[in-house]
């Protein structure tokens, strides 16, 4: 049985256990340092079960090009993890760093029904769970039970009322679709880094 392999995007110093990190801070634990705004990324199409990007998209210049890397990576069926502030918290604006600021909805645009936007992109992604996690505050009165359990209301709720009951983190379970040969975008391909080496 092979090796689950695991690529954690933007790992810092706190990598998960088990995994290849990636990072451009050589101060951080990575295994490969290199510019995750730089497509494509060093690694063959299909090398991954599974990637972490926790705090990270909303730090990439292009969202859409860093999906389509992600997708091509992933081996078919392959997860995507993804945590990123919810556009309504303080935290999206108050860090110069941040280039986008996201909603619970915004990869819909990967999924099987994009808004009509699936032009925009051929990587294609199932939305398998999204959690909004709130305020303290809000989270006690029960919104947060609600905006997780009725996609209605949580459409609602971004719509009407996020910039008063705010917003904090959100959770992003995604699948890899694709077809059985699909390596991504033609030209994408990058020169790939030895997993087993970098996983020693």
């Amino acid at each position: 049985m092979s090796k689950r392999m695991i690529l954690d995007v933007g790992c810092g110093i706190k990598k998960h256990p088990g995994a290849i990190g990636i990072d451009r801070n050589t101060a951080s634990s990575a295994d490969v340092i290199c510019d995750l705004d730089r497509a494509p990324l060093p690694f063959a199409a299909n090398s991954f079960h599974r990637i972490l990007a926790i705090h990270v998209i909303e730090h990439m210049t292009d969202v859409m090009r860093t999906m389509e890397e992600f997708h091509r990576c992933l081996r078919p069926g392959g997860s995507l993890r993804i945590e990123t502030p919810h556009y309504s918290d303080f935290s999206s604006f108050c860090d110069p760093t941040h280039r986008s600021h996201l909603t619970s909805f915004s990869f819909k645009y990967f999924g099987e029904k994009h808004g009509g936007f699936g032009y925009y992109s051929q990587a294609r992604f199932h939305e398998v769970s999204v959690r909004v996690k709130l305020l303290s505050l809000w989270k006690w009165l029960g919104f947060e039970f609600l905006v997780n359990h009725s996609n209605r209301f949580r459409k609602l709720w971004e719509y009407y009322l996020c910039y008063v009951v705010r917003g904090k983190v959100m959770e992003f379970e995604l699948e890899a679709v694709k077809s059985h040969c699909q390596a991504g975008p033609a030209g994408r391909e990058a020169e790939p880094v030895s997993l087993q080496q970098t996983a020693e």
